[in-house]
């Protein structure tokens, strides 16, 4: 089912939903059913999986000189949507990114995804590489998420890239695309950030999953300027629970959102991480509650390989 369908049938419920990273290269997928098979029981609608591009790492060879070599750390995306649907009938919502795919191998990719029956993507530029200043695509792929979502909306119309087919089957893929609340760390402002993901909708994307935020009033502001730019497609808000002293200084740092002041206030009085993680999921709970209230259509929970703290919050809300 599509998450547009999904959001209909609740007829004004809020649903939730989670989102899992693939694990490591060699790793088993056992630790997917280790954080799944407890938030299932509280019946989210939807599973987002990420996909992680591959990173460069360079290797000493016997002459001493320097051999660079291509390593995914994540690999499986499509597998791992795969075998969630046939462990929990639950629809999935692949990531699918523009930085290390070109045209023909997103296409592929898609192609994969139709024939398995996934009719829901979550379309992304995706973060430069460790290796990178700023993003560089593939030589032969996209630049920007707007151009995956117009190869997607054609592969829905029946346009593939090779011209010549005959007889083609459209794709029915729902787009989803990310939309920042503290705005796009690479865009000058506000206005310019929310042109950008106008363009998206315009284009053909269904709705919104938000960065996570830890301050409503961002979400809720956001939300509103969406609607006078024009965009009118449900906007899921995106949450994370804080589970250490750490991640305050490296949540702002990687996602580039500020953290509520009172929130670091009772952080800040805590004397070991068991009590941060109390603390952050008692603030997520809170969050949750504040959105239900205001009739958000869906709340999306970053895991980040923490099915615990996800299931806690869970639990107290549905």
């Amino acid at each position: 089912m599509k998450i547009t369908e999904h959001l209909k049938q609740a007829e004004g419920k809020t649903l939730f939903s989670v989102e899992i990273l693939p694990p490591l290269k060699g790793k088993s997928i056992q630790s997917i059913w280790e954080i799944l098979d407890p938030i299932t029981e509280f019946g989210p609608a939807f599973v987002d999986v990420t996909y992680h591009r591959e990173e460069y790492v360079y290797k000493k060879r016997e002459n001493g000189l320097l051999e660079k070599f291509s390593m995914r750390k994540r690999p499986g995306t499509v597998g791992i949507c795969a075998a969630i649907i046939n462990r929990y009938e639950i629809d999935t919502v692949p990531h699918i990114i523009c930085g290390g795919f070109s045209k023909e191998e997103t296409e592929n990719a898609l192609i994969d995804l139709n024939f398995l029956g996934i009719n829901n993507v979550l379309l992304l530029r995706g973060d430069p590489i460790k290796s990178e200043q700023v993003f560089s695509p593939d030589p032969n792929g996209h630049r920007f998420a707007l151009d995956l979502v117009e190869q997607v909306v054609q592969m829905n119309h029946g346009i593939y890239i090779d011209e010549d087919l005959k007889d083609v089957t459209a794709s029915a893929f729902c787009i989803g695309v990310a939309g920042y609340p503290e705005k796009h760390f690479e865009a000058p402002n506000m206005k310019s950030d929310l042109k950008f993901l106008k363009a998206k909708v315009d284009a053909g994307a269904e709705y919104i999953v938000t960065q996570m935020f830890f301050d409503n009033k961002k979400y809720f502001r956001f939300v509103d300027s969406c609607r006078e730019a024009g965009i009118h497609v449900p906007i899921i808000p995106g949450l994370k629970p804080l589970t250490t002293r750490k991640q305050t200084q490296i949540l702002p740092k990687t996602f580039h959102v500020d953290l509520p002041e009172d929130l670091l206030d009772e952080i800040e009085k805590c004397t070991d991480d068991s009590n941060i993680k109390n603390i952050g999921i008692e603030w997520c709970i809170r969050q949750s509650r504040e959105l239900m209230h205001a009739g958000v259509p869906c709340l999306h929970y970053y895991t980040m390989g923490n099915g615990e703290i996800t299931c806690r919050v869970v639990k107290e809300l549905f």
